[in-house]
């Protein structure tokens, strides 16, 4: 009787090595639940947990003493960086010819170029375009809308804005019953006389009338008057640029 007692005493020992290794499965389990759920894990992230669990676990060689699974984060930049910086790159090449064109032309009181975060813009200043009150391209200027045309014609292909601004003087006249009507006009107008230029595809333009609500100067003097009667050519990147 002494002896099966013995026997049933050694079975029932032998079966508590059970519970710890119970434990390291839900401790194990638990781990990589946190680590596929994390959004990103670095190295040093790993590190801690990996130092955590060894502890709850009293040490010992284990998955934790091998080298983490996840590369360190790489300094060079991302494939989206590389094409953004790739693009502002491009934009700003645009932008030398355009300043070129400007400089041997002497048209530095009427043309600006600006690299913004939307894109190279292009400012046409100082009523150029047009008389007072009226959305027809003078005849005198159509010569520097075809020149500019010629500047857009690119390789690939950029989405191009063109909008109208006025300043803040009420106007209601038999064509306009506002500032709003008379800039939507211009920016149709001179990019109508763009696209006369084949070379050009009209997908890629469209056209805004922003009246007297964008100024860029105060509509206080007439200075500020002048550079607030605008026209602007926003020329768009393909890409996001950084």
């Amino acid at each position: 009787m002494a002896k099966k007692r013995k026997q049933h005493d050694e079975e029932h020992i032998n079966e508590t090595w059970l519970i710890p290794y119970a434990d390291l499965l839900t401790l194990l389990l638990a781990l990589f639940i946190v680590l596929f759920s994390s959004s990103q894990i670095d190295s040093k992230k790993f590190e801690q947990i990996a130092r955590s669990f060894s502890s709850a676990l009293d040490g010992g060689t284990g998955v934790f003493d091998y080298q983490s699974p996840f590369e360190e984060e790489s300094e060079e930049p991302s494939l989206n960086q590389k094409i953004g910086k790739n693009e502002k790159k491009q934009l700003q090449q645009i932008q030398g010819k355009i300043n070129q064109y400007i400089q041997q032309e002497n048209l530095t009181g009427q043309l600006k170029t600006t690299l913004t975060e939307e894109g190279l813009l292009i400012t046409i200043l100082n009523d150029v375009l047009f008389d007072s009150g009226s959305a027809e391209v003078r005849p005198q200027d159509r010569k520097l809308a075809q020149e500019i045309s010629q500047l857009l014609a690119m390789n690939p292909p950029r989405s191009i804005i063109i909008s109208g601004h006025t300043d803040n003087v009420p106007i209601n006249n038999s064509q306009f019953a506002s500032n709003w009507e008379l800039s939507v006009m211009r920016a149709v107008n001179f990019m109508k006389l763009l696209l006369e230029n084949k070379q050009l595809d009209p997908q890629w333009f469209s056209a805004k009338g922003y009246g007297e609500y964008k100024p860029v100067a105060s509509n206080s003097t007439e200075e500020g008057r002048q550079k607030n009667r605008r026209v602007e050519i926003l020329i768009l990147p393909n890409e996001p640029i950084n």
